[in-house]
């Protein structure tokens, strides 16, 4: 990366894309800053749509700091406009993954749709060399038999990692992806960001849905998904409530079940035949826990593994590494069996691998 290069950067409206765009223009690359327009006003007035009327999705303000960022930078501002592909792609999947009772993860298929796919090949159509986002996670590039091959670490700042939300990409996309921050702290970019006084050094980072921000999800839902109420039954099988319907619900979910008693009770598990929630007493109830689950959708960084593979792995973003198996069940599925039981393994979720620091593949829950 010594020469110089045209970068075109994905500005997320936050302070880490916006020093992305700055570390890069310090190295002497010709960059160029663009703001997605994924999800705004224009859509939140048709009917199914849960934020008309609303301001959770600042996308003016967003794009605005952005246009702030780059005249700060003296670099060019473009806005690409993705809505329909967003909603087509990204929304779409959301709510059916919903109705089939399984949790979606919409930062996941954001990535791989929109900034990893339609983004990057956008950028490259109109001469960029590379794309840059301002996620916490690195590339790495190596030399194996001559070839070159691409590797897709964390973060160095253990506390921000982003990597497993990028956890589909390939080899064609990280030879074209740059993570300028992703070897810097967070308290790192504030600091820059603050020395060079940026329109975005102090705005809080961004919560909620990818793109569209923080909303409640049951109202979010309510909007495509029909109330279908019925019986909440213990592990032990006594009926103690009643849902709203089983979409509205996940598994490990303890707020919003509505039992009172003072005992918290968790989800476990729906019974679709009956239209059953099932749930444990208490964070202790052996049903909340599993050493064992399968996925698919697999999805390996560089070469297949070989199996059993032995490597780490998360079934949620941020949670700690745990000692896994993997077993291959078919071309697309796999088994995973963890040396420690995992609180709420949960349908729809991904479950991430690494090898150290190293993300080597992903596959969706079953």
């Amino acid at each position: 990366m010594e020469n110089k290069h045209k970068i075109f950067v994905a500005m997320s409206g936050g302070v880490d894309s916006s020093v992305a765009a700055h570390l890069l223009k310090k190295q002497g690359h010709d960059v160029v800053g663009v703001f997605m327009k994924n999800w705004t006003e224009t859509l939140s007035n048709v009917e199914d749509n849960p934020l008309a009327e609303s301001e959770l999705c600042p996308w003016i303000t967003d794009q605005e700091d952005m246009r702030k960022v780059c005249n700060k930078l003296h670099i060019p501002f473009y806005t690409f406009d993705f809505e329909k592909e967003y909603k087509d792609r990204v929304i779409e999947y959301f709510y059916s993954s919903y109705k089939k009772g399984i949790t979606p993860n919409p930062d996941i298929m954001c990535n791989k749709e929109i900034k990893f796919n339609l983004f990057l090949k956008k950028c490259i159509k109109l001469g960029a060399d590379y794309i840059a986002t301002g996620h916490y996670a690195q590339v790495r590039e190596t030399t194996v038999n001559g070839n070159r091959k691409f590797e897709l670490l964390k973060g160095k700042d253990e506390n921000k990692d982003q990597s497993y939300f990028l956890c589909t990409l390939n080899q064609e996309q990280l030879s074209k992806t740059l993570f300028p921050i992703g070897e810097y702290k967070k308290t790192e970019i504030r600091k820059i960001a603050k020395k060079i006084n940026l329109p975005t050094h102090d705005k809080k980072d961004s919560q909620g849905i990818c793109f569209i921000g923080e909303v409640d999800l049951r109202e979010f839902l309510k909007q495509r998904l029909k109330e279908n109420p019925g019986k909440i039954i213990t592990t032990e099988g006594e009926l103690i409530g009643d849902h709203v319907g089983l979409p509205f619900y996940t598994i490990g979910q303890r707020k919003g079940i509505n039992i009172g008693g003072g005992i918290p009770y968790y989800v476990v598990g729906k019974d679709s035949k009956n239209n059953q929630l099932v749930v444990a007493k208490g964070s202790h109830d052996p049903k909340l826990f599993n050493k064992n689950l399968s996925a698919d959708h697999v999805h390996w960084v560089g070469e297949k593994p070989r199996f059993p593979l032995k490597c780490t792995a998360k079934i949620r973003y941020r949670q700690v590494d745990q000692k896994v198996t993997i077993n291959q069940l078919s071309k697309n599925t796999i088994n995973a069996v963890f040396d420690e039981p995992q609180r709420a393994i949960t349908p729809g979720q991904s479950i991430v691998m690494y090898e150290g620091d190293i993300l080597i593949g992903s596959a969706v829950i079953a």
